[in-house]
């Protein structure tokens, strides 16, 4: 028990603090394992069900073709990785999987385009995409890039529950994954999706090279926040074949297992998600993870353009592990329906 109350660590818990030094961060990522996943466990505990799980679905409406060149991703125009263009999905190709989804068990239906930014005349069929899939009872969030002035109020308007909008690293090791933005234009869109009073999707990808402390330094990122993210996507790179980021060298699982219970302990009242790379997990790594304080995951057979685990092997998982599905995404000591 003491090895998980020493100094920086305890330090940093008490209720007066109001911000996660990257020092703090790193202190508890070298905490002995056992402790960390302690210490994430009663912090889990302290403001979640244990022992349920959200599930939401990803659609990739928009797939390719991206003039960004981020380093892992297999969307970028400039990168071969066998990937067509496509053009924007039609409404009710939309509205059938979001339906499929909802009859699977997902509780949120999430819309990803590979644009820099959406223009109005596609912008405008996105809200429509909002609007029909919000009537169908599920919460509904899209990533979309980069947004203009007033474009946020205009998803706010059509019932968007969720925006999400990844930081993706420490802000020292950014400009080594993406060249073509820098990370406050990140930010400035979040800007734009807080004043706009839509809840926060963001989080971060691990295993793209960077160091401990770097890992340290991006969930301070997210932590510091004002407030942190609702929900909080913590991506294992796939390393997709014609990307710069193809063959970058493994990450240790537990040090995967450690980031969730890190951002757990840092983001109490925050969503967690395994999100990207699950499809590479054993089943012994994600209940790890669910120990560690994560408590959702996207659910379905896929993540815009990789691989997810079947829905299947996740009901299975699940029963399993006795976890349970839940809706709406409420915390226990206020769960008087969805945030937002």
């Amino acid at each position: 028990m003491s090895a998980v109350v020493t100094s920086p660590v305890e330090s940093a818990a008490t209720p007066a603090q109001k911000r996660w030094t990257v020092a703090q961060i790193e202190a508890l990522f070298a905490l002995p394992f056992t402790d960390l996943m302690f210490r994430a466990q009663q912090v889990h505990r302290a403001h979640f069900d244990a022992n349920a799980i959200q599930r939401s679905t990803l659609l990739s409406i928009k797939t390719g073709g991206c003039s960004e060149d981020c380093g892992y991703c297999s969307q970028a125009a400039r990168y071969n990785t066998g990937l067509e263009r496509e053009e924007l999905m039609p409404l009710g190709e939309v509205l059938q999987a979001a339906r499929t989804a909802k009859e699977g068990g997902a509780s949120r239906f999430c819309m990803g385009a590979a644009w820099r930014g959406p223009k109005q005349k596609d912008l405008d069929q996105v809200l429509e995409m909002v609007r029909e899939v919000k009537s169908l009872g599920l919460e509904t969030c899209v990533t979309l890039g980069m947004l203009k002035e007033g474009q946020a109020e205009q998803l706010k308007d059509a019932g968007l529950d969720y925006y999400n909008h990844n930081i993706d690293t420490a802000p020292e090791f950014y400009g080594a994954v993406i060249g073509t933005h820098n990370q406050g234009d990140r930010f400035d869109t979040l800007e734009k999706v807080r004043d706009a009073g839509i809840n926060v999707c963001c989080g971060g990808i691990i295993g793209m090279g960077e160091s401990r402390r770097m890992r340290a330094a991006l969930i301070a990122e997210l932590a510091n926040m004002d407030p942190p993210p609702e929900s909080v996507p913590i991506n294992h790179l796939v390393q997709v074949e014609g990307t710069p980021l193809a063959n970058a060298a493994p990450l240790d699982p537990f040090e995967f297992v450690r980031t969730i219970a890190c951002a757990r302990i840092t983001m109490p009242n925050s969503y967690v998600r395994l999100s990207a790379g699950r499809q590479q997990m054993s089943d012994e790594l994600q209940a790890l993870c669910f120990l560690a304080g994560a408590n959702s995951i996207f659910y379905g057979d896929k993540l815009l353009t990789t691989g997810n685990p079947e829905a299947d092997r996740d009901r299975g998982l699940l029963e399993r592990l006795g976890m349970k599905a839940v809706g709406s995404l409420c915390a226990v000591e206020a769960c008087a329906g969805p945030r937002g």
